[in-house]
């Protein structure tokens, strides 16, 4: 093995990717565009739902409840006619269309327990659930404060202080653009080093390399250095101009031990690549096996949802997945502030799952060479 060969076939592999201006945008868009949209286009679980109410009643009581619905979580209510209701709904206008039937105000100071009807389109799953509770506090609030003439505030007998760590505002921004930074090393990693693989593949140049003296370890290691160094290189600028600069948000931990164990990810990430680049025998090919290897990593990680809410063999198989342990690195180090003392396990267990990945995107890179040769 020569150094000099590694570093000097990395090189080759950096020209060659500086050639790809369709690569050169995905890394642009993924580490700058990409985040930011993900950081503000994620809703609330309530924001800016639509509603519409159909007012037949007209009494003090009605329009009080109408005033009740303000931004954020709603839009100001349309005010519509029983004609609309079903109509507005059906082209997708209104989430909810709540309903306020005649004399509903007399009725109710008659105790006669008078009946809103609210409407919910249900295709809209999450804001709908969450929505309908809303709906319902909102009425029963203002239905008892002008019965009561006064807005009953209920002293609880216990006193629950809410301490919010890590994002005390809970702003969506924190958690999603530096998910997606992970998100993204992973998969421009395994997609550069397999495109990097086919491409000498289909350009013939894989044949040159054959007759040079380099060995199969030397021309692996040159493609796992480049396209390390290069999603290294675009996470380090995205997280300090989009996401501490663009976005605001605080990075609480090191950034140097966070690149530390994106190092290591990266190493085993690469090998990934390799290996599927091997299996593949063309971009649309490598394309099929990144949609069955890239969803599960992401959605099973813990990068998406807590894995603790999965199935127990689910949690157990996934730990031999190397972004498990560096999405729980890089929430520990970036969000808590956690040190080496603290993460000295993942960096440890991502080491570990990479050299068996290089290991066995070596030997199977091998195979292929000798069947080319």
């Amino acid at each position: 093995m020569s150094p000099e060969n590694i570093f000097h076939l990395g090189l080759k592999e950096l020209r060659s990717l500086t050639r790809d201006p369709i690569m050169l945008v995905l890394i642009a868009y993924a580490f700058s565009i990409s985040i930011y949209t993900a950081a503000t286009a994620i809703p609330e679980t309530l924001n800016q739902s639509t509603i519409a109410i159909v007012d037949e009643d007209r009494s003090p009581l009605s329009a009080r409840i109408s005033s009740a619905f303000y931004p954020p979580h709603f839009v100001p209510p349309a005010l519509i006619n029983r004609a609309e209701m079903d109509a507005r709904m059906d082209a997708g206008l209104d989430i909810f269309a709540l309903n306020i039937p005649p004399n509903f105000q007399s009725d109710l100071l008659s105790n006669s327990q008078p009946t809103l009807q609210l409407n919910v389109d249900a295709t809209r799953m999450s804001q709908a659930f969450t929505g309908s509770g809303h709906i319902q506090t909102i009425v029963n609030d203002e239905v008892r404060a002008f019965v009561q003439r006064y807005r009953d505030v209920n002293t609880l007998p216990v006193d629950l202080n809410l301490r919010m760590r890590f994002n005390p505002q809970l702003d969506k921004t924190w958690f999603g653009s530096v998910m997606q930074i992970i998100n993204h090393i992973t998969m421009l990693s395994i997609v550069l080093t397999g495109a990097a693989l086919i491409r000498e593949r289909e350009h013939g140049t894989i044949e040159h390399l054959l007759v040079m003296p380099v060995t199969p370890f030397e021309i692996m290691g040159a493609k796992v250095w480049s396209m390390a160094l290069v999603v290294l290189v675009a996470s380090a600028l995205s997280l300090k101009l989009v996401v501490e600069g663009l976005l605001s948000v605080p990075i609480q931990g090191s950034i140097l031990l966070f690149l530390s164990g994106t190092f290591l990810h990266l190493f085993a990430t690469t090998s990934m690549g390799i290996f599927l680049g091997t299996m593949a025998r063309s971009m649309p090919q490598l394309g099929l096996l990144l949609m069955l290897v890239l969803l599960p990593l992401q959605l099973l990680s813990g990068a998406s949802t807590p894995r603790e809410s999965m199935p127990e063999l689910v949690q157990l198989t996934m730990l031999a997945a190397p972004n498990t342990h560096f999405v729980a690195l890089s929430q520990a180090v970036l969000y808590r502030n956690a040190g080496l003392g603290v993460v000295w396990p993942q960096l440890l267990a991502i080491a570990l799952i990479g050299a068996v990945l290089f290991a066995l995107a070596l030997s199977r890179f091998r195979k292929t060479i000798a069947t080319m040769a």
